[in-house]
């Protein structure tokens, strides 16, 4: 197995391993008070990150077996949050090669938009349904702060985990075959 092949499962597994922690991390009862301020999502958001800065990491099934286990194990609806994360994280797939001169400030407003939009058509489905939600306050505030933190998780990513965007040298030979 080549050096490519071999980092491209190293980063695979990395980004399976950092969901698996969050998620456990955002299960662990540390607290049994009820929290004042909801908790930014930040599984989204480092699967927006990665899917942005290199989406041959975070493939589309990858993502959406991740974000399915998390609906099950967070006891949200089955699927509906990660059908429209995959959906959200397909937007961004095909956006990212246009985005590359863009800056980080192009790539955060976009990234805000397709989370603003996870959330929103999350909230209208789920009110179409008849199913009962969160007041729509903690909803906005966990959105806002979902957005805030992807910064954060874009600096962990290219500095703690060498996830960096792909050079214009990288991007020619990472879709052709051998």
């Amino acid at each position: 197995m080549d050096r490519s092949t071999s980092q491209l499962w190293t980063k695979r597994g990395l980004y399976l391993f950092l969901a698996a922690v969050i998620m456990f991390l955002h299960l662990l009862p540390l607290n049994t008070q009820p929290d004042r301020w909801p908790f930014p999502d930040i599984l989204i958001a480092l699967t927006l990150a990665w899917v942005l800065r290199r989406p041959e990491y975070v493939p589309t099934l990858l993502v959406a077996v991740v974000m399915l286990m998390a609906d099950l194990l967070l006891q949200r609806p089955p699927g509906l949050l990660a059908a429209l994360v995959v959906l959200g994280a397909s937007y961004l797939r095909s956006a990212a090669p246009g985005m590359r001169d863009s800056g980080f400030a192009g790539e955060w407003s976009t990234v805000a938009v397709a989370i603003t939009g996870v959330f929103a058509l999350n909230r209208v489905i789920l009110a179409i349904l008849s199913v009962q939600q969160a007041a729509l306050g903690p909803v906005v505030i966990q959105v806002v702060l979902t957005i805030a933190v992807y910064p954060l998780i874009v600096l962990l990513s290219q500095n703690g985990f060498g996830v960096r965007r792909a050079s214009p040298a990288e991007s020619g030979t990472l879709g052709a075959r051998s």
